[in-house]
C-alpha cells in the first residue's frame, strides 16, 4: 500500500512506519506512567484528608477511618483503596478483620474485592517488577527489634 511519489517510486511508508510505531509506543508508555502517578497521588490525597481528621501518619489515620462508623460507606472504601496503594504491612490486621471473602454488598459492607487487593499489596504482592523505572515500590519493612 505504498504511495507513489512524483518520481514514481514507492518508498514513502517504508521509511515512516518505524517512526510512527515508536511514537505510539512512547505515547502509550508515557500514558501508563502518568496513570500510575495519578493513582498514587489520589491515594496520597485520601491519606492527607484522613490525617486532617484523625491523629497519626497517613496509614494510622486511614486505618482509623476504615474502622469509624461516623462516615458514609464510600469514605472507608476510599481509605481501603488508599491503604492498598500505600501497601504498608501495618494495615494487614485491620483489613483482614473486615475481609470475609464473600460477594460484595456495597450498600452494607466494605468492598470485598478492594479489601482483597489491599491485603495482597500489603503482603508485598502485585507490585510492578523492580526493573521497571518510575513505578511505585513496596514500602520498606520496619526493622525488627
Amino acid at each position: 500500500m505504498d504511495t507513489l511519489n512524483r518520481a514514481g517510486n514507492t518508498s514513502g511508508l517504508r521509511f515512516w512506519w518505524p517512526v510512527v510505531a515508536l511514537a505510539v509506543v512512547l505515547t502509550a508508555g508515557a500514558g501508563f506512567i502518568g496513570l500510575t502517578w495519578w493513582i498514587q497521588a489520589a491515594a496520597r490525597d485520601v491519606g492527607a484528608r484522613a490525617m486532617r481528621e484523625f491523629p497519626g501518619d497517613d496509614v494510622e489515620a486511614l486505618l482509623t477511618l476504615v474502622q469509624s462508623e461516623g462516615h458514609s460507606l464510600a469514605e472507608p472504601n476510599q481509605a481501603v483503596y488508599a491503604l492498598g496503594q500505600i501497601g504498608d504491612r501495618r494495615a494487614l490486621p485491620v483489613l483482614q478483620t473486615f475481609y470475609t471473602g464473600r460477594e460484595c454488598q456495597h450498600d452494607a459492607f466494605l468492598c470485598q474485592k478492594e479489601l482483597a487487593k489491599a491485603i495482597d499489596r500489603c503482603r508485598g504482592r502485585n507490585w510492578a517488577p523492580s526493573w521497571l523505572p518510575f513505578f511505585p515500590r513496596p514500602p520498606e519493612a520496619p526493622p525488627r527489634r
